[in-house]
C-alpha cells in the first residue's frame, strides 16, 4: 500500500525546469531514501509534495489525497523536518515544540519528555541563542513526539553531532517498526544505506534509479586486496578488473560483479595467500552512476 504516490511530476521556474517526469513511490512501513546533489531537485520535490509549491503538471498524491488541494489534512497525519530550521527567536525550545504539536491537533506529552532528554535539548532556552544543531533538534523532537503516520525529513541530521546523528537513527528504525513510512533526503549516504529500504537517484530533476540497495548493487564493483606467490600484473589484461595497483607485494583492484568467476579462476593457479573482498557501499553506487552519465553527456557534446 503507497501513503505517498507521485506521477509524471514536472515542476517549471519560467524556462527553467526544475523536475521532469518524477515517479516515486513510497510504501506503508518503508523508509525511502531519495539522494542526489545539490540542485538535483530534491527539496524542490518535497516542498511540491508539502504543498508549499504547485507542480506544473503530473500528480503527486498522500495517504490518497492531492498534495495540493488537500494540503490542511495531509499535515495533520505527517511530520516535517527541513535542513535549516528556523524558529521563533523570542519562544523556548519547548514552547515551540507545544505549537507544533498543537497545529497539527495534540502531542504526546511523555513522548516529548522522552525526546527531549534522548537529544539533551535544553527546552527553556530561547529560540535565539539556540546553535544550527539545537534549531534542529527543536525540530526532531517535535517530529518524533507526534504520532504522525508520515515523516518527511530533508537533510534531517545537518549541524547534528555524530552522537545525535545515532540517536536519530535510533528514532526512524522505532517509527518504521510502528509500520510509519519516512521519505529521508540526504546526503549522508552511509545514513541512508544503514536505514533505507529503498533508494531513489535525482539528476537534474530526474529520476535516475529506484530501487532496493540489493537490486542496485550491480551497477557497482567490489573493492579486492589479494597477496599471491607470483605477480599479479596480468590480471590488468582480466575483463572486470579496474585501477590495479601494488604496495608492497599486496594488489589491489575493483571488480565487475558479472566477471567475478573469470577472476577468481585466474586467481586460482597464482598461489593465493590472502583474499579480501569489500562488498560495495551505497556511495559507490551513487559516484559510478553520476561518473557514467558525465561521460555520456560529455560524449554527446
Amino acid at each position: 500500500m503507497s501513503v505517498v504516490h507521485v506521477e509524471q511530476l514536472q515542476k517549471s521556474f519560467g524556462s527553467f525546469v526544475a523536475l521532469k517526469s518524477i515517479d516515486l513511490t513510497v510504501n506503508k512501513g518503508e523508509v525511502f531514501g531519495f539522494i542526489g546533489p545539490n540542485g538535483a531537485g530534491k527539496s524542490v520535490t518535497i516542498r511540491t509534495l508539502l504543498g508549499i509549491i504547485r507542480a506544473s503538471s503530473g500528480q503527486a498524491h498522500i495517504f490518497g489525497k492531492d498534495v495540493w488541494t488537500d494540503a490542511v489534512d495531509i499535515h495533520r497525519r505527517l511530520a516535517y523536518v527541513p535542513g535549516d530550521v528556523h524558529l521563533w527567536p523570542n519562544l523556548t525550545g519547548g514552547e515551540v515544540i507545544d505549537l507544533f504539536g498543537k497545529l497539527r491537533g495534540s502531542i504526546d506529552r511523555s513522548k516529548k519528555e522522552e525526546m527531549i532528554e534522548r537529544f539533551s535539548l535544553d527546552p527553556k532556552k530561547k529560540c535565539r541563542t539556540y546553535s544550527k544543531g539545537n534549531r534542529q533538534k527543536v525540530a526532531l523532537v517535535a517530529a518524533f513526539s507526534s504520532n504522525a503516520e508520515l515523516y518527511i525529513l530533508d537533510e534531517p541530521t545537518s549541524g547534528l553531532d555524530p552522537l545525535m546523528e545515532q540517536v536519530f537513527q535510533q528514532c526512524v528504525q522505532e517509527i518504521k517498526d510502528q509500520g510509519k513510512s519516512v521519505l529521508l533526503s540526504s546526503h549522508i549516504l552511509s545514513e541512508v544505506e544503514k536505514l533505507c529500504d529503498r533508494i531513489g537517484i535525482i539528476r537534474e530533476g530526474e529520476i535516475i534509479e529506484t530501487g532496493t540497495l540489493k537490486e542496485m548493487r550491480h551497477l557497482t564493483r567490489i573493492q579486492m586486496t589479494v597477496q599471491a606467490d607470483q605477480s599479479l600484473t596480468m590480471l590488468k589484461n582480466v575483463p572486470g578488473i579496474h585501477d590495479l595497483a601494488n604496495t608492497d607485494g599486496q594488489w589491489t583492484f575493483q571488480a565487475d560483479n558479472e566477471n567475478l568467476d573469470e577472476i577468481i579462476r585466474f586467481l586460482a593457479p597464482l598461489g593465493v595467500k590472502k583474499l579480501e573482498s569489500k562488498p560495495p557501499a551505497l556511495e559507490d553506487l551513487f559516484m559510478r552512476h553520476y561518473e557514467n552519465q558525465t561521460r555520456m553527456d560529455n560524449s554527446n557534446v
